[in-house]
C-alpha cells in the first residue's frame, strides 16, 4: 500500500534515489452501495444486493493558464501526444481493485501541459449517494513490481454526479500528485472541464 493521502494533500513523484518517476498508472475504483433487501416474493427475486454503477474515469489536460488542451476518456482512449492512455470502460464497477485505469508516460507529456486532472462522471446520472469506497491511486510502473505510491480514498458521499478526484502537476523537472475530492455534476468529461479548471 502506498501513502494514504487526505483531501488537499500532495506527494512528489520521485523515487528513493531522487530521480523522477517516468511511467505511472492512475487507478480509479468504486463500489455500489448495498441496497437493502425488499420483502415479498419479488423483493427476494429482484431486490437488494449490489446495484451496478457505471461511472467513467477521465483525464483533462490543462496549460498554465487553466485552458483545457485535451481529454482522455472512454471515447478517446489516448491523448493527442500519445503520452496518456485509457485502458477502457468498465460498465458496472464490479470486482476488486481498479475499475478503470489511465496510464501516463510523464516524460512524453507535451511541454505546454501543466496539469492533468482525473475526474469521475456518471453518464447514467447515478449520484455518489449510491457509491462507496471510491478511490484514486498512483502506481509506479517504471519500478520493478509496479508498487503503489499513493492512494486517496473518498470519504464523502452526496447528490453529485461527478467528482474531481486528483491531479498531476508539474513540479520543477518532475511531477506532483495532489488529492482533490471536489464534487461536481456532469454526465461526461466535457461537463467537468470548467469545474476542474476552477480547482487548479
Amino acid at each position: 500500500m502506498g501513502l494514504s493521502l487526505q483531501k488537499g494533500q500532495g506527494l512528489s513523484l520521485t523515487k528513493q534515489d531522487g530521480s523522477s518517476m517516468t511511467q505511472v498508472r492512475m487507478g480509479l475504483g468504486w463500489d455500489a452501495v448495498q441496497q437493502p433487501k425488499k420483502g415479498g416474493l419479488f423483493g427476494s427475486l429482484f431486490g437488494g444486493g449490489e446495484a451496478e454503477i457505471d461511472l467513467d474515469a477521465s483525464a483533462i489536460l490543462y496549460n498554465a493558464g487553466r485552458q483545457a488542451l485535451d481529454t482522455v476518456f472512454f471515447n478517446q482512449l489516448a491523448s493527442k501526444d500519445g503520452s496518456i492512455r485509457h485502458t477502457g470502460d468498465n460498465l458496472t464497477g464490479a470486482g476488486e481493485g481498479d475499475d478503470e485505469t489511465i496510464m501516463v508516460n510523464l516524460p512524453s507529456v507535451n511541454g505546454v501541459v501543466e496539469h492533468i486532472v482525473f475526474v469521475i462522471t456518471s453518464y447514467s446520472q447515478q449520484t455518489f449517494d449510491r457509491v462507496q469506497n471510491a478511490f484514486c491511486r498512483v502506481v509506479d510502473d517504471s519500478a520493478p513490481g509496479s508498487p503503489e505510491v499513493a492512494r486517496y480514498t473518498l470519504t464523502e458521499q452526496g447528490p453529485s454526479t461527478g467528482m474531481i478526484m486528483a491531479k498531476l502537476s508539474r513540479e520543477g523537472a518532475g511531477w506532483k500528485f495532489t488529492a482533490i475530492g471536489q464534487p461536481a455534476n456532469g454526465r461526461t468529461v466535457g461537463d467537468l472541464v470548467g469545474p476542474a479548471a476552477a480547482v487548479l
